[in-house]
């Protein structure tokens, strides 16, 4: 079961996405679509529910997020928000772009887990629901050909999937640990 929780994708966002689609891809489209290749699994290292979806919820990027707000005003989201218990959201459009992997956005559909820290570690309902959404996703994109942690997309660049025009922008990444990773894989 997938409950929808939007955020905000007004104008404002969508313009914004459109500008960062250019600006980081050389692409020039109409609305702000992907054709998803690969989905994305993150963590977001906040502890709860509602401060997840509140990072993402606005437009713009939060005034704490000085390390990436260079590359674009746009805020990070994802498609998806997985709850500690298991409860998958949606939180835009599958076929949006969100701004969740250097390089990637513009054929990547991301998959955000709360928490992720010491203190609160993914946990088994997210790990069942991942899997179940992952599957849910394939059925539906079969383009879909990858299944990535969020710190190992910096082995697409040099790929045929990777688009990012900005050679200094990365970023180094842990999550989701290669573990919780390997684990939805097989």
């Amino acid at each position: 079961k997938i409950v929808d929780k939007p955020i905000i994708f007004d104008q404002e966002r969508t313009d914004l996405t459109l500008e960062y689609l250019n600006v980081h891809y050389d692409l020039i489209q109409d609305k702000p679509t992907i054709s998803p290749k690969m989905v994305v699994v993150h963590w977001t290292a906040i502890p709860t529910l509602e401060k997840s979806f509140d990072a993402f919820y606005n437009s713009k990027l939060p005034s704490w997020r000085p390390d990436l707000k260079n590359a674009s005003a746009l805020n990070v989201s994802s498609q998806f928000l997985v709850d500690r218990d298991g409860t998958i959201f949606r939180l835009m459009p599958e076929t949006f772009m969100a701004r969740h992997v250097i390089g990637l956005n513009h054929t990547a559909i991301g998959i955000e887990n709360v928490g992720g820290t010491e203190n609160t570690p993914l946990t088994n309902a997210q790990l069942k629901a991942n899997i179940q959404l992952i599957k849910y996703l394939k059925k539906k994109y079969p383009e879909i050909e990858y299944v990535i942690g969020h710190f190992e997309y910096p082995n697409f660049d040099g790929t045929e999937l990777w688009l990012e025009k900005d050679s200094g922008y990365r970023t180094e990444k842990t999550d989701p640990g290669k573990e919780f990773i390997t684990t939805v894989r097989q």
